[in-house]
């Protein structure tokens, strides 16, 4: 497969730029890869397709209010500074990305806040737009989070061209999020509601919970026209013994195993045994899944719909088949179905 069968007309009106007014009733798109049939439900409805001994894997990570707006010295100029992951806690060293960037040179102080309560050196540069900071803040580790906190905004994705609401970061969040370190929501979480996932529990359905902190590089879109030369962004993993046991229980009784989102389906493939059971793990992935690809643990899965040449659409493609994929795309096109991070959803049987 080349890069060039993943691209497609993708009309703007249909990027999401603000979530369904409930969580469980954006639309779901049900793609039954044996019957080769498409159906057109609410999100809500997809109790109907889970029962007792079920497994739903979820991804418990939680996103931080990653972007920040400082001004540089002398200049005052106004900078967006995008918290990338911390890499010394006592040090307060971060890895971010820095807007513009041509400004931002070693050396430089960045002020933050009203009163300039937070300053940040520049300490290193990691890349083009890449930088590593150095926090100074008067203040105990916790109070300093607590600052990076209350000044940051929610990172809802750049291709909404619209101000951060304070209802984004309520809506931009699972309600299941426990695990603090993502810069981007896995996506396809958001559709659950407290009632649905109350409801799926009474009916016998299992919820086995990694967490796969989601990070910038999964909107990168890939330019390489071989796919296998495509580098992925390493991204922080930590898959529990007891999710292991919930998921590998529900595999030998064959049960339905279903991944919620692409970060889920990438977590469990980066830890899978010889058996083809999940594997406990704590580390980092940097696991590609493109076609042709074998998937080891989940047999079934929930997605929202992926922009042209990304690589989330590249392992939808892996797990639907790349025919059933392309005429289930044209389909959502042909009937307004919402793209992206806000937009709808699709189960994959």
């Amino acid at each position: 497969m080349k890069l060039s069968h993943f691209n497609f007309n993708l009309p703007k009106e249909l990027l999401a730029e603000f979530p369904a007014e409930n969580r469980d009733e954006s639309r779901l798109m049900v793609i039954d890869r044996k019957k080769n049939t498409i159906e057109h439900k609410m999100f809500k409805d997809v109790i109907n397709y889970f029962d007792d001994g079920d497994v739903l894997i979820l991804n418990n990570t939680k996103v931080f209010p990653a972007r920040l707006y400082g001004n540089k010295e002398k200049t005052g100029a106004r900078i967006e500074v995008f918290l990338l992951r911390e890499l010394n806690s006592e040090q307060r060293l971060w890895d971010v990305l820095v807007d513009p960037a041509r400004k931002i040179r070693i050396g430089n102080k960045l002020y933050f806040g009203d009163d300039d309560s937070l300053v940040a050196e520049v300490i290193d540069n990691t890349t083009s737009r890449g930088r590593t900071l150095r926090f100074l803040y008067d203040g105990s580790y916790e109070e300093f989070r607590n600052k990076l906190t209350e000044l940051g905004e929610t990172p809802i994705p750049k291709y909404i061209n619209r101000d951060v609401t304070p209802e984004d970061a309520e809506r931009y969040q699972t309600i299941y999020a426990k695990e603090e370190g993502a810069v981007a929501a896995p996506t396809a979480g958001l559709h659950f509601s407290k009632h649905l996932l109350k409801k799926l529990e009474i009916k016998g359905v299992n919820f086995a919970e990694v967490t796969l902190h989601v990070g910038l590089g999964t909107f990168n879109p890939v330019e390489v026209e071989d796919l296998s030369k495509h580098k992925m962004d390493s991204e922080e993993l930590i898959i529990t013994q007891e999710a292991c046991d919930i998921v590998n229980e529900g595999k030998a009784k064959k049960k339905r195993i279903c991944a919620v989102g692409t970060t889920s389906m990438r977590a469990i493939e980066s830890s899978v045994s010889s058996a083809n059971t999940l594997n406990p793990y704590e580390g980092w992935t940097n696991k590609f899944i493109f076609p042709p690809h074998d998937f080891s643990i989940a047999n079934c899965m929930i997605t929202n719909f992926h922009t042209p040449k990304s690589t989330l659409l590249m392992m939808i493609s892996a797990f639907c088949g790349h025919d059933l994929m392309k005429k289930a795309y044209e389909e959502a096109i042909k009937e307004g179905y919402k793209f992206y991070s806000y937009g709808d959803a699709m189960l994959i049987l």
